[in-house]
C-alpha cells in the first residue's frame, strides 16, 4: 500500500512539532513579567512534552516505512508554523502559541486523519486523535488564561 501522502504529512507535522519546540524553548529561556514563574515552567513542560511527540511521530515514519526528516534546513522548509519572532511579550507568545495549536488541530483534523483513514493506518489515526486532543486542550488553556486579564 502506498503511504507517501501520509508520510509526508507526517514529516510536515514533524517539522511543525520541531519548530514549536525550539519556540517552546525560546520562550521558556526568555520570558519575563509578572507571569514569569507560571509561565517559566509552563513553557518548560511543553517542550518536553514535545519532544516525546515528535519522537512518536518520527518513530510512526520509520514503522510505515518512511524516513523522517532530520535537519533543521528540511524541518524549516516543510514547517507551516513560523520561528518565534524577537522581543515577544507575554501577550505576543501567548497569542503565537495559540495560532500555532489551532495550525496542528486543523492540519490534522483536514489533512492528516483524512490520509490515515484513506490508508486504513489504525495507529497512525491512533496518534494523530491523540495529538489533536492534547492540541485542543492546550488551546482551551492558553484561550482561559488570556480571559484571566
Amino acid at each position: 500500500m502506498e503511504q507517501q501522502p501520509l508520510i509526508n504529512f507526517l514529516n510536515q507535522l514533524l517539522s511543525n512539532q520541531f519548530v514549536l519546540y525550539v519556540k517552546l524553548h525560546r520562550y521558556h529561556w526568555f520570558i519575563q513579567g509578572q507571569h514569569f514563574f507560571e509561565l517559566h515552567r509552563l513553557f518548560e513542560s511543553l517542550y518536553k512534552e514535545t519532544a516525546q511527540q515528535l519522537d512518536d511521530v518520527a518513530e510512526r515514519i520509520l514503522a510505515i516505512d518512511g524516513k523522517p526528516l532530520a535537519t533543521m534546513a528540511k524541518f524549516l522548509e516543510e514547517s507551516t508554523l513560523v520561528e518565534a519572532s524577537a522581543d515577544d511579550t507575554e501577550t505576543e507568545i501567548i497569542h503565537q502559541l495559540q495560532t500555532d495549536y489551532e495550525t496542528l488541530v486543523h492540519e490534522i483534523r483536514e489533512t492528516g486523519l483524512p490520509l490515515a483513514d484513506k490508508d486504513g493506518d489504525e495507529p497512525s489515526t491512533d496518534l494523530l486523535v491523540s495529538l489533536q486532543g492534547i492540541y485542543e486542550k492546550h488551546l482551551w488553556m492558553l484561550k482561559a488564561y488570556q480571559e484571566e486579564k
